[in-house]
């Protein structure tokens, strides 16, 4: 989904900073104000005035000014300063902070949230900061204490920086630790067996996360030493209706569907049909992207690697699908250009993954069309050999079925079942996330993830070697985890969790299992923000294992109290219903070549933007640089902001971080 940014309100920050000047010290660099750029050439440990630790990210530019520590990206546009400051409160702080790092700034305060204590630091607070969508920018600080000496982090980068570059920006956070701090680790430790009473704890952690994000329906699968020790359902399907999930109820699993896609793979480079290294073009003569040299580069491994420098372009795939299809869909990637260097950072990208499985289910199956050879590979190399009878890309199956209804907040924070038109999207370039499956069908994978490739009856479905290199790293993202063939390996707490999440429209998911434990575990919610529950659960599964810090329960609380406070701070923004004398002048019907077509509808009172495959009121907000903004705000599809580009209403743009597509009225 695209980002969405509202903004606050405009004399928040000019308050602030008026009421808190004065009200502490800066922390000034030993005998020196300020220091000679220095370019880096390699990821560099580097410490902060007052002596915090972390990793400065390779090719970004290192300097001090006063008690700032200021890392500067490449393209020149983006910063993150780490300014270290001595402050009676986070307030006052924040205002130190803004006075030696960009005194003269008038983005106005939005919303300031509470985080929870984390890895040595205090009294954490995020403070967002609203942009015009015509800044192309994103704005944020965190505060957070250590002794008497904040460390207050200022984000300050384009959007297009900020996408591009999220593993460096990864990589500073992941180990920005207070002076002298080393973060738990559980490398050597005993596993705990998981007994009724772990289980148990498991569950009420699942079920009091459920009530404070929102989520209507759960369900958990976990496997220990080949058992499956735990399979079950909290919550309901749909809201306002009985039935409560199990562990045979379908959800979306979205991105999970990316490592079954490269497991198919991994059977047919076993069966020698091509090797990782084995150019794509010599597989699928057709496949081309925007830039000739990179088509040439791309071997079968970097299809799914998010290495290839191809950026996010989702809305190409999320609006006017009706008629796309897996041809249209790899035609696509023939307009779509690298933004970053082959193998130089992680970009992520859906297109790419689903030019993989097309890719395999060609040579698999020459003679059917893309989407049928993917289908037809994918049931016959991995649903029916692994045993999962229940897993799908029919929709029409999964939906006829024991399945989850997808939901959301409404405009208002209100859960309420969301519009499933929007999820049919992923369709066309279904490889990248449009199975369906159940946590019985996904613990059969985990399980044989776990056991190297063998089946349950000791069966050695694929060959480990083969197995195991879709998990070798590719590119990092930060310093605790890389991405590998639609998998992560993540080493934050000291042993290797591999796992991998999933997100479409009301529906979150995750994966993840322990090698050197054998223990892995599934996570399939129907609301936003199950986000935050399938993320976090990896952090209570470790706890529970290994009897760690109590932090999963309170970084669930936060991140809840948080998202509904952004939510909120959201809506104070807009007007709803929208603006009835901005909205008649919008022209009746707006068109763009890669997006498609919108039609401007007035029901009632309110205003409807109808894209064909779906629809959504829309909200106006009026942004600090003057501009007027149009936001859908139907419940799961909200965010989508169309910025109206001229006084006569003849043009509306909408933007992903690296791209803007304009729509042309008539």
């Amino acid at each position: 989904m695209p980002h969405t940014r509202h903004g606050g309100p405009a004399r928040a920050i000019a308050c602030l900073l008026a009421l808190t000047s004065g009200t502490g010290a800066v922390i000034a660099a030993p005998a020196q104000t300020g220091s000679t750029p220095e370019h880096l050439t390699a990821d560099t440990r580097k410490q902060t005035v007052a002596g915090a630790s972390f990793i400065a990210p390779a090719d970004w530019t290192f300097s001090v000014r006063d008690p700032a520590t200021i890392l500067a990206a490449p393209e020149g546009d983006s910063r993150i300063a780490l300014v270290d400051v001595r402050a009676p409160s986070a307030d006052s702080a924040v205002a130190l902070a803004w006075a030696a790092y960009l005194p003269a700034h008038t983005w106005p305060l939005k919303v300031v949230t509470r985080q929870p204590d984390k890895d040595g630091w205090s009294d954490r607070r995020s403070y967002d900061y609203q942009t015009s969508p015509n800044e192309k920018r994103g704005v944020s600080l965190l505060t957070q204490r250590a002794g008497d000496v904040w460390t207050v982090v200022v984000y300050d980068m384009s959007d297009a920086t900020g996408e591009k570059r999220l593993a460096a920006v990864q990589l500073v956070f992941d180990r920005l630790l207070p002076k002298g701090f080393t973060r738990e680790s559980f490398a050597g430790r005993k596993v705990a067996t998981l007994d009724a009473a772990r289980l148990a704890r498991l569950s009420a952690f699942t079920e009091q996360a459920m009530q404070e994000l929102g989520i209507p329906g759960v369900a958990v699968g976990i496997v220990q030493k080949g058992k499956v020790v735990f399979a079950d359902g909290f919550g309901v399907r749909e809201l306002g209706k009985p039935e409560k999930p199990d562990a045979s109820t379908l959800f979306m699993v979205a991105s999970n569907t990316k490592a079954l896609t490269t497991l198919m793979l991994a059977k047919l480079v076993e069966a020698n049909r091509f090797g990782w290294e084995t150019p794509v073009t010599s597989l699928l003569p057709s496949f081309k992207l925007g830039d000739t040299a990179i088509t040439r580069q791309v071997l079968v491994k970097h299809l799914i690697c998010a290495c290839t420098g191809l950026p996010r372009q989702d809305l190409e795939w999320l609006f006017e699908f009706k008629d796309a299809t897996p041809e249209s869909a790899l035609r696509t990637l023939g307009t779509m250009q690298p933004t970053s260097k082959f193998g130089q950072t992680f970009q992520y990208s859906n297109p790419m993954a689903a030019a993989a499985g097309y890719t395999g289910g060609h040579v698999a199956f020459p003679d059917l069309e893309f989407g049928a050879a993917y289908d037809k590979a994918m049931r016959t190399l991995v649903f029916e050999p692994l045993g999962m009878t229940s897993t799908t890309f029919d929709y029409s199956r999964a939906l006829a079925g024991n399945h989850a209804s997808p939901h959301a907040p409404d405009i208002d924070g209100k859960t309420s079942v969301a519009a499933m038109d929007i999820n049919y999207s992923v369709i066309p370039v279904r490889p990248a996330g449009a199975a369906w499956s159940s946590v019985r069908d996904m613990l059969k994978y985990i399980s044989m993830e776990l056991a190297e490739g063998k089946l349950p009856d000791g069966t050695q479905y694929i060959r480990r070697e083969t197995l195991l290199a879709r998990r070798a790293p590719q590119v990092p993202i930060g310093k605790e985890a890389t991405y590998g063939m639609g998998l992560m390996v993540d080493t934050k707490y000291g042993t290797p969790v591999v796992h991998h999440g999933g997100d479409m429209i009301g529906f979150h998911s995750d994966m993840m299992w322990l090698p050197e434990y054998d223990v892995g575990a599934v996570v399939l919610t129907n609301g936003n923000p199950g986000w935050v529950l399938r993320t976090v659960f990896r952090r209570k599964l470790l706890e529970v294992l290994f009897d760690g810090r109590d932090e999963a329960d309170a970084d669930v609380a936060s991140q809840a109290k948080s998202y509904y406070a952004q939510l909120a701070a959201d809506r104070r923004l807009l007007s709803v219903p929208a603006d009835p004398a901005q909205a008649a002048k919008l022209a009746r019907h707006f068109h763009n070549d890669a997006l498609g077509d919108i039609d401007v509808r007035r029901e009632g009172g309110s205003t409807v933007f109808d894209f064909g495959e779906f629809r959504s009121e829309v909200a106006t907000r009026n942004n600090p640089d003057g501009s007027l903004s149009f936001i859908t705000i139907a419940p799961g599809i909200e965010g989508f902001e169309f910025v109206v580009s001229d006084a006569a209403g003849k043009r509306l743009t909408i933007r992903d971080a690296q791209h803007e597509y304009v729509f042309i009225g008539s």
